[in-house]
């Protein structure tokens, strides 16, 4: 290898052993002062090159589809790829960074080289999380890892403790959602350059924020997946809408996965994961499953700290959240509560339709019965599963296992129209909403610009090739109409891959700054400080079986939870009528209207739209 390649690197800089480097079976690994081992899975092929700059180097078969290579003088930045028989030239599936994009060459990079700023960080518990998930794509005009750090203080000092990225796996083209991402190593590079993204979370670190990551292993995008081309094996038969199947049974695809998740908590020193559409993962044959192998290994290998593993999952079960006997979490900390926000959307906005329909009727029994145990749907037979019986018990569950929304990336950019909640009811009821979601023991998760309840709109957009045969206006259409916007028109749908579409969908920060805005903030402040100061000490450790639901009634609610010592009571009605319910004791936490307090103490009346908590 020519100098070229090593630069200021030819001096041999000692590469120490880092705990934050995650051993890698794919791709290109330091295995002493520059020198590198490039290696891939490659079944398919019967003979496979490397390309260092330019010039093509053969690789030597290792068995089981595997080849490598083992070279000297390879110093961070020095351009890469994998050429295959027919000359493809590929990136590698397991790269650190991109020359350009997808399509183009990888880039070596040395994970010890970001020095951490915010050293000794440990997390936080779980029960202390408040998550506010970002694309980093629109949560700023940059949309970069860079510009999103300069916003943490603002969320830090409203009393955020957690920080959800949406997916930042390289996709296809410069700006998408991150759902067809499909070099799962590499932060994508619109975004900014790997230790940009360690340098957002050392920030958000040391304003004493979690940071955790989205990570979609269900399936892996079309736009620049050229694993079919040379490891067909990765992927199932059957796909998906949104891209071909990952069949993690095949042990290679099982290491790049399951190595994937301890890479991004290990390099990037992030405190959690958020996985994607777990109900997707097909592994039914391998014992243990991969989820259940992924959170065990992940929990032996960083019990150092708190990490914390949430899962999107559709089949409302419980079996991923069951606690040790000292009540310690074996598997996943938390589950998004879907059922909960359809609940609470259809209710308010009286959009019944789509996949709200199932949650159409009967709101106020079965929100009370979601804040006291969980689930909304705990084995029961609804519209379209025949026989079959959907969901668990889940009462025995600690509430912190459950994450409650009022809206999320999904819930907002599939409608079709774009349009958030605070743009679809009332402010008052706006604020009740907040103050139900942030001061019930679950975990509160806001989508960016919830604290000053943005009416901004946020859409699906993308960046396909035109070839590519993807989100057609019609198949747009019917999914927005699943989402509650029956009375959308195929004319109304725009276009993903315009520009304007991501340009529309950035947050407009000058929002915040308005007295609206600010007003907000300020209820959202206040809500926060009250759920840290009184609720959060009363979270830790805390078990299950704990909600007793009193009164659940049209617009009515009443809810106990025995928290330890304390019992932490939620009074609510937010009928038309004035009515009775159950008193509260102890010291009172918040009362809206706050002319109304006494009577809601000391006689249990309650006005129209009106809420109290209590702990006593």
């Amino acid at each position: 290898m020519d100098e070229r390649r090593s630069g200021a690197y030819a001096e041999e800089r000692a590469i120490q052993c880092d705990h934050r480097v995650s051993p890698k079976s794919w791709g290109a690994e330091y295995t002493a002062p520059g020198e590198m081992r490039f290696r891939i899975w490659a079944p398919a092929v019967q003979a496979l090159s490397l390309r260092l700059i330019d010039e093509d180097v053969p690789m030597s078969p290792v068995g089981d589809g595997w080849y490598e290579l083992v070279a000297t003088n390879i110093a961070p930045g020095t351009p890469y790829s994998f050429v295959l028989p027919d000359g493809m030239s590929v990136p590698d599936p397991a790269g650190r960074a991109l020359e350009s994009d997808v399509h183009g060459r990888s880039l070596v990079v040395d994970p010890t080289a970001y020095r951490w700023k915010t050293t000794g960080w440990k997390g936080r518990p779980w029960s202390e999380a408040v998550i506010y998930e970002i694309h980093v794509g629109t949560f700023t005009d940059e949309g970069t890892f860079a510009a999103a750090a300069t916003k943490l203080p603002r969320l830090a000092e409203l009393g955020i403790t957690m920080i959800e990225l949406m997916p930042v796996a390289a996709f296809g083209g410069s700006r998408g959602w991150g759902y067809d991402g499909v070099l799962l190593y590499t932060p994508h590079p619109a975004y900014g350059s790997p230790d940009d993204m360690k340098a957002f979370i050392d920030v958000a670190h040391g304003l004493g924020l979690m940071v955790i990551l989205d990570v979609v292993y269900n399936h892996v995008g079309f736009d620049g997946n050229y694993l079919a081309r040379y490891a067909p094996d990765v992927f199932t038969d059957e796909g998906t809408p949104w891209g071909p199947r990952l069949d993690v049974s095949q042990p290679a695809t099982r290491d790049l996965v399951l190595e994937n998740a301890l890479y991004w908590l290990k390099e990037f020193s992030l405190d959690g994961l958020r996985l994607d559409a777990v109900h997707q993962i097909e592994d039914n044959a391998s014992d243990p499953h991969i989820l259940e192998e992924m959170a065990l290994r992940i929990r032996d290998t960083l019990s150092d700290r708190h990490v914390h593993l949430v899962v999107e999952d559709g089949r409302s079960i419980t079996r991923l959240h069951e606690r040790n006997e000292d009540n310690s979490v074996r598997l996943y900390d938390g589950v998004w509560n879907d059922g909960y926000h359809h609940l609470i959307h259809a209710w308010a906005t009286g959009e019944h339709g789509g996949h709200f329909s199932v949650f159409a009727d009967n709101f106020w029994p079965r929100i009370g019965k979601t804040l006291a145990t969980g689930f909304t749907i705990q084995g029961e037979r609804i519209e379209g599963k025949g026989d079959e019986l959907v969901g668990e018990p889940s009462g025995h569950l600690p509430p912190v296992t459950f994450v409650n929304f009022l809206q999320n990336h999904d819930q907002v950019g599939n409608r079709g129209r774009g349009e958030r909640l605070w743009s679809l009811v009332e402010s008052d009821l706006g604020e009740r909403l907040l103050a139900l979601l942030l001061l019930s023991p679950q975990i509160p998760l806001l989508f960016m610009g919830d604290e000053f309840r943005s009416q901004g709109r946020f859409f699906f957009f993308g960046d396909y090739p035109p070839d590519l045969d993807q989100n057609a206006p019609e198949d747009r259409l019917r999914q927005a109409r699943d989402f509650g916007t029956e009375d959308l028109t195929l004319e109304e749908i725009r276009d993903p891959n315009d520009v304007q579409t991501f340009n529309i969908s950035k947050l407009d920060w000058q929002e915040a700054d308005t007295a609206a805005g600010r007003s907000a903030a300020a209820q959202f402040r206040d809500l926060l400080g009250k759920r840290r100061a009184h609720l959060v000490p009363l979270l830790e450790n805390i078990g299950g079986g704990v909600g007793h639901l009193l009164t659940a009634e049209e617009g009515r609610l009443a809810i106990d939870w025995q928290l330890g010592e304390r019992r932490w009571q939620l009074r609510c009605n937010f009928s038309d009528d004035h009515v009775t319910l159950p008193p509260v004791r102890g010291d009172t936490i918040h009362v809206m209207p706050r002319e109304a307090a006494s009577d809601i103490r000391d006689l249990a009346s309650f006005p129209p739209h009106s809420l109290i908590v209590a702990c006593g």
